[in-house]
């Protein structure tokens, strides 16, 4: 049995693989206005599109343009939604009578969507209507995706062989991000959930009669196409409460397989559209060796963790052969669900298929750096940028190192791009740790100020696991914790806000400056960035400025419970 769990994860991974390269060719032919397969359906459509909006896509914009639109248009989708959440109560496409949200919950929930983390202190069954998931929330993953796959589309335009300060048009990229990638893939992913039995109705609750003769509502709604989008987009936000723990939401171990492919892929694939967008394949595959050898460190210790089981039930005697099972859904098993557990937490989705809050402790450590690393993989588009951030700061540690000027793609690092990239870099730990230390200091005067269900270390993790979730824009949590109070709905939205803005404005400005500067043509002085050396360097910049922040924090969280067993 296990070794066929063992076998489900190397085909996930694979699989993955295997489908990301062509994707990656794809992507970088659509940001590159080359001619793709969807050109003849896709492009009337987009033509249209620019026509009624009226948008020019062939203006070309410099970073500061780029900026502007994606900031300005985000301040859009976020007063709508608010509006959504807050009278949902009365809109339409409400067959199960669920009331509109309170204004700091509808506060924390559009920026959490917004910001493609879809932290939600709501269950979604009872929480939100049809109408706000499909018209608030799923819209919303949609379009948050395609913003950080814009953004970093204008970054790929940056890093090319010349000196511009025209970089593309935001529009264009958004709007292609959204036809030629996130929508055919979205169509076949909820195809493949649909005939697996996950519903797609408008019809509202259903009446069923258990086994045990139990009458039971069972909650339903369109959920194949919302759970589609939430992992092709990294968003991650689930239709139920429980997420893909759900039956309906992941009905099988074949629905598993597909949501974890969806996952992960637009997120390696654009590593690959890196490299054949700039005709730097080997740089890309460097990128992506940092990126798989920090996760495999994090995903293959979770993955024996959690089939081994608990060291305490160990102890005692007693039998644990299908691994640590509390908190999991017995038809995926712990393997599946030690796997699932850190693809989401790289990949910044936060969909769970398991409870994360009984996950071993140090399990939980893992899922905790994987998010306090931030770059291993990432979520679509951002996860790029964040790397960019470690990548420029380990050029210019190394050319200090061995006496070369540091140059990145035949552009010089300088002062201005250093302190960018060292700012972007510190902002992460400042928003986790600040955030949480806030939260503790509350709770010791007032235990109601921020709710914990559990004492001591593993309460302290709770509430470090939701700063990292929202710094990282991830949205999974421990969920020991009583989340939907005034407390963890405005401070998380404020980390929510600063944390997934200010990391886009920083690579973009960086890119920026970069584009402008004279293209020096690569010499024998010239830094490799495309080696494995530099891959070791760029991966322990990486632990050194990311990792090694938290190991405090971490120490008296996770490793404290471990050590108390």
């Amino acid at each position: 049995m296990m070794n066929t769990e063992l076998f489900g994860i190397l085909v996930m991974f694979f699989g993955t693989l295997l489908l990301a390269i062509p994707l990656g060719r794809n992507i970088a032919r659509v940001y590159g206005g080359e001619r793709s397969l969807l050109d003849p359906v896709m492009g009337p459509v987009e033509r249209f599109f620019f026509r009624f909006s009226g948008i020019d896509a062939k203006r070309e914009m410099n970073w500061k343009e780029h900026l502007k639109a994606l900031l300005t248009i985000n301040m859009i989708w976020f007063l709508w939604t608010m509006f959504v959440l807050m009278n949902q109560g009365w809109l339409p496409w409400n067959p199960d009578g669920n009331p509109s949200m309170s204004a700091d919950l509808a506060f924390n929930t559009a920026i959490s969507f917004v910001v493609n983390c879809n932290l939600q202190h709501y269950s979604g069954e009872t929480g939100a209507t049809y109408f706000s998931q499909v018209f608030g929330m799923m819209f919303l993953q949609f379009v948050s995706a395609a913003t950080g796959m814009a953004a970093a589309a204008m970054v790929f335009n940056a890093l090319r062989e010349r000196t511009s300060e025209k970089l593309g048009n935001f529009y264009d990229y958004f709007l292609k991000s959204l036809t030629r990638v996130l929508l055919p893939l979205s169509v076949v992913v909820a195809v493949l959930l649909m005939f697996s039995g996950t519903p797609q109705t408008a019809a509202g609750k259903d009446s069923i009669v258990t086994l045990q003769g139990d009458s039971v509502e069972v909650s339903l709604g369109p959920v194949a196409g919302f759970v589609a989008i939430k992992h092709l987009g990294t968003n991650g936000g689930g239709f139920f409460g429980t997420n893909s723990a759900h039956p309906l939401e992941n009905p099988s171990y074949f629905t598993n397989i597909v949501e974890m492919i969806s996952q992960l892929i637009i997120p390696m694939a654009m590593v690959f559209a890196l490299g054949y967008y700039l005709k730097r394949r080997k740089f890309a595959w460097m990128v992506f060796g940092v990126m798989t050898a920090g996760f495999l460190a994090l995903a293959i210790p979770n993955i024996v963790m959690e089939v081994n089981g608990s060291p305490a039930i160990n102890a005692l005697g007693i039998s644990q052969s299908s691994g640590a099972m509390e908190g999991k859904e017995m038809r995926l098993g712990a393997a599946a669900s030690g796997f699932w557990s850190i693809v989401t937490t790289v990949i910044s989705t936060g969909s769970v298929n398991s409870m994360h809050d009984s996950s071993m402790p140090l399990s939980g450590m893992n899922e905790l750096l994987a998010m306090m690393t931030n770059a291993f993989y990432g979520g679509v588009g951002v996860g790029i940028l964040n790397v960019f951030v470690f990548i420029i700061l380990a050029v210019f540690i190394s050319g200090l190192m061995v006496g070369r000027t540091p140059e990145f793609m035949g552009k010089k690092i300088e002062a201005r791009e250093m302190k960018i990239a060292l700012i972007v870099a510190l902002l992460h730990p400042l928003m986790i740790l600040a955030g949480t230390a806030l939260a503790a200091y509350g709770i010791t005067h007032d235990p109601s100020y921020a709710w914990l269900n559990n004492p001591g270390a593993h309460g302290f993790s709770e509430m470090l696991y939701e700063y990292t979730s929202a710094a990282a824009n991830n949205g999974s949590g421990f969920e020991g914790l009583g989340d939907n109070t005034p407390w963890w709905n405005i401070s998380t939205g404020i980390v929510l806000i600063l944390s997934r803005f200010l990391p886009i404005i920083g690579p973009l400005a960086i890119a920026g400056l970069l584009a402008q500067k004279k293209y020096i043509p690569e010499s024998a002085g010239t830094l490799k960035t495309d080696t494995g050396t530099f891959g070791v360097m760029v991966f322990g910049v990486i632990a050194i400025v990311a990792a090694l922040s938290f190991f405090p924090a971490l120490a008296l969280g996770p490793i404290a419970e471990y050590f108390s067993f």
